[in-house]
């Protein structure tokens, strides 16, 4: 077993990951529901079933919300000047992960359970994803704090619609307690917490 264990982190390590770091599967870019019909479908929830996301699902709402779509590393969402000031931070059962785009990966930040701590309702502890959006204002300044909270919207609008184009439930909030979950988060004082959204089956 040992030999076995580290077997496996010298293959993560020669591929410049951590041990800690979850490799996302390549995510499918054809497919889904027509934009039409998913605008249609388009809407918030407020609960949600404790089934877990497969890791497909986990990789394409991660593209589809600020993966790279372009050979330039432009994204799937639109930035100002192209500062790509946004980083979606995912809170699962096995941890707190930031999405690394460039790779298309999850980094662990650390492996506490901290989805009660994405929204001060008691919901959101279902919910086995909850995304923080977090605008990284080092990248942008002062002045360019509004542009970052438009980026979040642009942002939070495309994981309604892959949600709805799968049938998935989702909710975006701006209720959280920040205080408590930034630290969990391991921000600096010039990273801002914008909202969050859970993502996950509809609760039957």
């Amino acid at each position: 077993m040992k030999t076995l264990r580290f077997f496996a982190v010298t293959l993560l390590v020669c591929a410049g990951l951590s041990a800690q770091d979850l490799n996302l599967p390549a995510p499918q870019k054809t497919g889904g529901m027509p934009l039409m019909d998913a605008l249609a479908k388009r809407a918030t929830a407020r609960s949600f079933d404790s089934k877990d996301l497969s890791t497909q699902q986990l990789s394409d709402l991660l593209w589809a919300a600020w993966g790279i779509n372009r050979p330039d590393g432009r994204r799937t969402a639109p930035s100002a000047r192209n500062n790509q000031e946004i980083d979606v931070y995912a809170l699962l059962k096995t941890g707190v992960f930031v999405y690394v785009a460039n790779g298309h990966r999850l980094s662990q930040i650390s492996s506490e359970d901290c989805r009660a701590l994405g929204g001060t309702q008691s919901f959101v502890k279902d919910a086995p994803v909850t995304l923080i959006l977090v605008a990284d204002l080092a990248k942008v300044g002062g002045a360019g704090k509004d542009m970052a909270l438009i980026g979040t919207g642009f942002i939070s609008q495309n994981v309604y619609l892959y949600c709805a184009s799968q049938g998935l439930a989702t909710g975006a909030r701006a209720s959280v307690d920040k205080a408590a979950l930034g630290p969990k988060l391991k921000l600096r004082p010039d990273q801002l917490i914008v909202l969050a959204q859970s993502v996950g089956y509809p609760k039957p």
